[in-house]
């Protein structure tokens, strides 16, 4: 009993939260970008060290293959098809600085935890992600939003970030919820968009 009467209140405050809140399509931004997810053969210094020259080396070639790219659906087709390609990069970077680690890459749905950039905010869900796994991959890992192409987002103004997420599909309300600095309106949003993505999917 107790059970059921604590899923009927669950059910009762986000219709509440709803109401206040209300999602205006929100999902889009799952399904708007393609993450970039890199992890470290382990938490050594030397693997840490080797995973950001291998980050670095495939954001140049990613940036170089998505340049002229404006929406996510020829992104996805761009990388499905570079994916060896970004292999060979990123094996021969670490071979360059005398690592014989294997890499694997692959294009697939990801589940990503909330995750604050230094002008962005995205919920936790799945999201279309590229993940270069080292070795193991079993270390800290690295990420950031690979398409629309801001993973250099310390370089990239307000104005830049908005201009390539409208062009990537958000609607100005959803590229405010994602800017929106408000902490408390943040978590919660996040919280109601997080709870329907894991009840009824995007």
């Amino acid at each position: 009993m107790k059970k059921w009467t604590s899923a009927f209140l669950a059910v009762l405050l986000l219709a509440a939260a709803l109401m206040i809140l209300p999602v205006h399509g929100e999902s889009a931004i799952y399904d708007s970008v393609i993450r970039l997810h890199v992890l470290a053969n382990s938490d050594s210094e030397a693997d840490q060290a080797l995973k950001l020259k291998v980050r670095d080396a495939v954001l140049e070639r990613t940036g170089a293959l998505l340049a002229d790219v404006k929406t996510r659906d020829e992104a996805e087709r761009i990388l499905s098809s570079s994916l060896d390609e970004i292999r060979t990069v990123a094996s021969d970077t670490l071979k360059r600085n005398g690592s014989e680690y294997i890499v694997r890459v692959s294009l697939s749905e990801e589940d990503y935890p909330t995750k604050r950039y230094e002008k962005l905010a995205f919920p936790a869900g799945e999201y279309l992600s590229l993940r270069v796994m080292i070795g193991e991959a079993e270390g800290e890992n690295w990420w950031c939003v690979l398409f629309p192409p801001l993973c250099l987002s310390a370089a990239t103004s307000k104005r830049e970030a908005e201009e390539a997420f409208l062009a990537a599909g958000l609607s100005g309300e959803q590229y405010r919820i994602i800017t929106d600095t408000d902490e408390t309106k943040y978590k919660l949003r996040f919280k109601i968009l997080e709870f329907a993505e894991s009840v009824f999917g995007k």
